[in-house]
């Protein structure tokens, strides 16, 4: 596992998809797409490649797609002008035990051709479908909720592998935004609420399917627009197919996406996710303003709301704190004395900036707040006045069951404790959140979140859950009654 002991204080995507069709060595392509896409997963990647001459390859690793697909022989292995990738970060059940057959794409052969799939969301229902596909003969190769998308495919009556993929998806549950393929089909599909992001791209003659812009811009293709939700798509000689085959439902796409989850250089809905989250900062200002010297962002993810919150409150902007940025593989298996230095290892407290100042720290959220304390700490012993936290996001509440990695509810700061116990537990001068109508407006809707009908899927912080979560009630959790 390559992700960073200290980074479990973050909420994570768990994956990130591209795919290709028309390019002459289409896989370095996918490679490219993968690695501008690295923050939404870096546990392990995937491609699988195909040409008529070779029929289907493919290639599975661990770690960094930088570590792994910049090899020219390995690249070699995967010849043809179609292919698809995947990133993976792991859930929280199987961190540190994901098998290589976890890793997607996942590939099957059917009577009708090959399909590769990978798959950036969860499906909330995959327990149970597991379940009955096993009771009916289904053998399981991996530990992924794809696999059930594969085996219901399998069991379809269809005739054509797009069609058998429209059968399954209409039996699954939860979000889901998919690459797939077959020998000479790229496909593309969002679930009805369209929770999870996904782009096409046009690249001259080809085509490209990516979770976001900026995985278009790195391999210098045009961003055409967002697979609606509830949309199919299907391109194959160049020619692009749409169709809409599941039941149409009013979108609720993840608001965190906007807040942390993805790239400040994409765009989302037509709107710049830098632009949004500076936005969110002014917010923040306007909600909770305080007398300070400076506002420092904790970086990366805190940097843009920060940027926000001064302009907004005209409190000067300053990096009072530096980020490690070559800290990577040094520390996988830290010794203990190494993992008691804590969060110094990536960050370290610009002293000459911090002493004697009254210091708006602006982080992107808190999730256990472990992280939040030893930042305090650091600051307050590099000589700060006053340190007051401002979050651009909303308290985080619930836990998300749509394709991010959540700790379990009890293990959420803001489940247990109301905002004035976690400013006494993180030890801060003072503690504010975004409210959940501001991070609205700083997303477009000026006038705050509808509460009959939500524009974003927003359960981590409303506990307002879109899609019921089947599986994670049959194991007990106590899902709250949506309002009327």
């Amino acid at each position: 596992m390559l992700s960073h002991p200290f980074d479990d204080d973050k909420l994570r995507e768990e994956c990130g998809v591209f795919g290709v069709i028309g390019v002459q060595d289409a896989a370095s392509f996918v490679a490219l797409g993968l690695h501008a896409l690295q923050h939404r997963g870096q546990e392990a990647g995937g491609i699988v490649a195909y040409c008529p001459q070779e029929g289907f390859s493919s290639a599975r690793r661990f770690g960094y797609v930088r570590d792994n697909f910049t090899s020219a022989s390995l690249m070699e292995t995967l010849p043809g002008q179609l292919a698809i990738g995947h990133v993976r970060y792991s859930t929280a059940g199987s961190k540190g035990n994901t098998q290589i057959r976890d890793v997607q794409p996942l590939f099957a052969e059917f009577q009708m051709g090959g399909c590769a799939i990978a798959h950036n969301g969860n499906l909330t229902n995959a327990l149970a479908l597991r379940e009955e596909l096993i009771a009916h003969g289904s053998i399981f190769q991996s530990g992924s909720d794809t696999e059930c998308i594969i085996h219901l495919m399998a069991r379809s009556i269809q005739k054509t592998i797009p069609e058998r993929l429209k059968d399954a998806l209409r039996r699954v549950e939860g979000a889901f935004s998919i690459v797939a393929m077959t020998r000479t089909k790229l496909i593309g599909v969002r679930d009805a609420l369209g929770v999870r992001p996904l782009m096409l791209g046009r690249l001259g003659d080809g085509w490209a399917l990516a979770s976001e812009t900026c995985a278009l811009d790195i391999i210098g293709a045009e961003f055409v627009r967002e697979i609606e939700p509830g949309e199919m798509v299907m391109v194959e000689d160049g020619r692009l197919q749409s169709f809409f085959p599941f039941q149409p439902r009013r979108p609720r796409f993840c608001i965190f996406e906007h807040v942390y989850f993805s790239r400040p250089d994409s765009v989302i809905g037509g709107r710049s996710v830098y632009e949004t989250r500076r936005r969110i900062g002014m917010e923040l200002a306007r909600e909770a303003p305080v007398e300070a010297d400076l506002v420092c962002p904790v970086p990366d993810s805190g940097t843009p709301a920060a940027i926000g919150y001064s302009q907004q409150s005209g409190i000067p902007y300053a990096m009072g704190i530096i980020r490690n940025q070559y800290m990577g593989r040094t520390f996988i298996e830290p010794s203990e004395q190494i993992r008691n230095m804590g969060v110094r290892l990536k960050l370290n407290v610009n002293r000459a900036v911090i002493a004697g100042k009254r210091v708006v720290l602006v982080d992107d959220s808190v999730v256990r707040g472990t992280t939040s304390r030893k930042i305090r700490e650091m600051v307050m012993d590099a000589g700060a006045a006053e340190v007051h936290f401002r979050i651009a996001s909303p308290p985080t509440m619930w836990p998300c069951f749509y394709g991010v990695d959540t700790p379990d509810r009890a293990k959420l700061l803001a489940a247990t404790m109301s905002e004035e116990d976690m400013r006494r537990h993180l030890g801060v001068d003072s503690l504010r959140f975004v409210s959940l109508d501001g991070l609205y407006r700083a997303c477009g809707s000026e006038e705050g979140r509808d509460q009959r009908n939500p524009q974003f899927c927003d359960a981590c912080f409303s506990g307002d859950y879109p899609v019921r979560p089947t599986d994670m009630i049959e194991r007990g959790f106590d899902a709250p009654v949506p309002a009327e």
